[in-house]
């Protein structure tokens, strides 16, 4: 089903951020907010409401580069530099989180592991495919008894001598009942992690969908189960072991997050800014009081102050110089400023602001999800307390 609504989004830059793009980042920022306008944004209420996730948006992502865009073009990637991947995760959350979830869980949490950890077989196996969207790809690390601390995990398998044989089960991961393959992460039998490439249709593993989301619910979530699942032994990824390599994937993916939550926080902005001109109370528009006047600018100074600091972190990352703490500090920013935006933006659009009509009661429930996922509100406050202190608060 497709609305009628026009997507007439327009972009803040209060701060003209976009004098420090190149050319190639703002084409490649007009060709995905021009893609979004055309196939995310005259769905995705319908999608949402309908628990729906469009599997056909696969493809389409492929064939515009969303997937692992950070990444060598002789590995699926699109070989560009962090900001022009952070710009086209701005663009696709500002369609919607869930669609975002998809697009950087293939290319941060699937094809970032292979690339970076895999042989030179896995390599060729698996990139192209991901990175054209003819495969789809999950990542398997949160358990339903660990989720904030993964090294408790109890997915374990052992060498059975021609194979290894995998069990367990992992949970709220993104993309696994449709997914092709799983990155797996699990413990040998000296209790040291490893990341294991679990094929579909390999016997024992399943990929139970997870029903009754109130959020993402254009994305889809799944959980992994391992039942004595015979692994290759080529399948799994020799180049690290131990906690720091799923943790090196999500510093990737929670680069993402944070420029992702901000275009949440654009789109809700430009609706509000929008709306408080158009809605007339007391005979003249909304947007001529002061409380509402006090919103918007609040809105517009939350989301320039995030923009630099996404944009300072991206050179960071062209750099190789960003730390796990800093893009802690930038994924909590932001999915916290987006929160407040969203709420605030749908209290000037009052009663109308609860409808599909306008975007904010989606963004607000897919940004619940964003908070906890890839490290809680909370766990990002530890880890730059420990960043600060030295001490760790958690062990």
């Amino acid at each position: 089903m497709k609305s009628n609504k026009t997507d007439s989004f327009e972009s803040p830059d209060f701060y003209q951020l976009d004098d420090l793009l190149t050319e190639e980042h703002h084409m490649i920022r007009q060709s995905i907010r021009d893609f979004v306008k055309k196939e995310i944004s005259p769905y995705i209420e319908d999608w949402a409401e309908r628990n729906h996730f469009p599997y056909e948006i696969v493809k389409k992502f492929g064939e515009i580069g969303a997937f692992g865009p950070q990444l060598p073009a002789e590995y699926g990637g699109g070989g560009l530099d962090y900001i022009a991947y952070g710009l086209i995760m701005q663009e696709i959350e500002r369609g919607d989180s869930g669609m975002r979830s998809t697009a950087s869980v293939q290319g941060s949490l699937v094809m970032y592991p292979i690339y970076k950890f895999g042989s030179e077989e896995q390599k060729q196996k698996y990139l192209p495919k991901l990175g054209s969207g003819e495969m789809l790809g999950c990542f398997g690390l949160t358990e339903p008894d660990h989720g904030s601390n993964p090294s408790g995990m109890v997915s374990h398998y052992k060498d059975m001598g021609d194979h290894y044989l995998l069990n367990g089960a992992k949970m709220w991961i993104s993309n696994a009942p449709k997914a092709d393959i799983a990155v797996v992460w699990a413990k040998n039998e000296e209790g040291r992690i490893h990341g294991l490439i679990v094929e579909r249709g390999m016997e024992g593993f399943s990929t139970p969908e997870t029903h009754g989301k109130w959020s993402l619910r254009a994305s889809c979530t799944g959980e992994l189960v391992f039942d004595n699942v015979k692994i290759p032994k080529e399948n799994l990824l020799p180049g690290k072991s131990g906690l720091g390599a799923p943790m090196m994937c999500l510093d990737s993916a929670r680069y993402g997050i944070a420029w992702g939550a901000i275009g949440a926080a654009m789109d809700c902005y430009d609706s509000a800014r929008r709306y408080a001109l158009e809605r007339h109370q007391f005979g003249k528009p909304i947007g001529s009081f002061q409380l509402i006047q006090k919103k918007l600018a609040e809105m517009l100074t939350e989301i320039t102050k995030a923009q630099l600091l996404n944009w300072r972190l991206g050179s960071l990352m062209n750099e190789g110089k960003a730390t796990t703490a800093q893009i802690s500090l930038a994924k909590r920013n932001a999915v916290a400023t987006a929160l407040d935006i969203a709420r605030e933006a749908r209290q000037i659009h009052g009663g109308m602001g609860i409808t599909g009509e306008y975007p904010m009661m989606r963004h607000m429930m897919n940004l619940e999800s964003v908070v906890t996922y890839e490290g809680t509100h909370d766990i990002h406050l530890l880890i730059l307390g420990h960043e600060i202190t030295g001490i760790s608060a958690v062990k």
